[in-house]
């Protein structure tokens, strides 16, 4: 029997026990009594069970109708949402799209592919926020957020993708260099002045080294900044030493208005993820903006 003829017979037999009658099944389905009771006939043949009880006034559900018929329901709603799914990703991205994403990180590398999305899709109207606080994408009405760093434990009702992690590198300004020396060791950094990130809660970001070993700068502070741009512009600008992104600094690296120092100490900082509500990962809005940004984003 192929499996067009089985699901024929399971839907026949599904639309019997919810109706309660051959007849009431038959004029659900537009077929004639005769062909419902076939139908459920040669099922219960090839299963080799009687799946309902059937008197002159009553027919029920046997002890094996009844589990079998809980097994079916089940494989026609996974069918039916199938389906769904299918029909929503034939559909045109359109509506608003509510989309959250870290400053720097948001305003660099992910809204340039956001515009291309929307000159893609004229019928949608993006919606986007620069934050760099924890943000609840549930509470927020957010159909899609980029996140730096995040928790070990997602929430069941948000979907995430891990995009890999950010690299970190020490980097100074060419013209820093010349005036104060380019440091060749890891002590070498405390007779350096660095310019380093601040924190929304007043402390200062620490620097990484291998195997996640955090370290207070050891030179002197010459300034601090609570936004990554801005601590690159210092850099550049030649006030010290810093511990920055690759993805933050990849066009002055490429222009030489800023160099690596110490590449032996690159290392992988925080971890970069996409996160939506699962409630909404059928929109097409959704899974085709998540699949386009995953590959262009992902971590080489």
């Amino acid at each position: 029997m192929s499996p067009t003829d089985r699901l024929k017979g399971i839907a026949t037999f599904v639309s019997v026990a919810n109706a309660g009658s051959f007849t009431a099944a038959a004029e659900r389905l537009y077929l004639s009594n005769s062909a419902v009771s076939k139908s459920v006939a040669r099922l219960e043949n090839r299963l080799g069970m009687r799946l309902f009880e059937r008197t002159t006034r009553s027919l029920a559900l046997t002890e094996a109708g009844a589990t079998y018929y809980g097994v079916c329901t089940r494989i026609l709603e996974d069918l039916e949402d199938a389906e769904t799914v299918l029909a929503a990703q034939r559909a045109e991205p359109s509506g608003t799209l509510r989309i959250d994403l870290p400053t720097s990180y948001g305003r660099l590398q992910v809204l340039p592919l956001i515009l291309a999305f929307a000159a893609q899709h004229p019928k949608l109207r993006p919606n986007v926020s620069f934050t760099d606080r924890f943000v609840d994408l549930l509470e927020e009405g957010i159909d899609l957020a980029v996140r730096i760093g995040g928790q070990d434990i997602w929430p069941a009702a948000v979907g995430h993708r891990c995009l890999g992690q950010e690299c970190l590198v020490f980097c100074a300004a060419p013209d820093y260099l010349a005036r104060h020396g380019t440091p060749t060791t890891t002590e070498a950094l405390a007779d350096h002045a660095s310019v380093l990130y601040g924190k929304a809660d007043g402390s200062v970001s620490p620097w990484l080294f291998a195997e996640g070993v955090e370290q207070s700068p050891p030179g002197a502070t010459r300034m601090v900044l609570g936004n990554g741009e801005a601590q690159m512009a210092a850099v550049c600008a030649g006030y010290g030493i810093a511990q920055l992104a690759t993805w933050l600094i990849k066009e002055q690296l490429q222009r030489g208005e800023l160099v690596v120092i110490l590449p032996h100490l690159a290392t992988q900082g925080l971890t970069l993820y996409l996160a939506w509500p699962r409630s909404r990962e059928s929109l097409p809005k959704v899974h085709t903006l998540v699949a386009q940004l995953s590959a262009v984003l992902t971590v080489k």
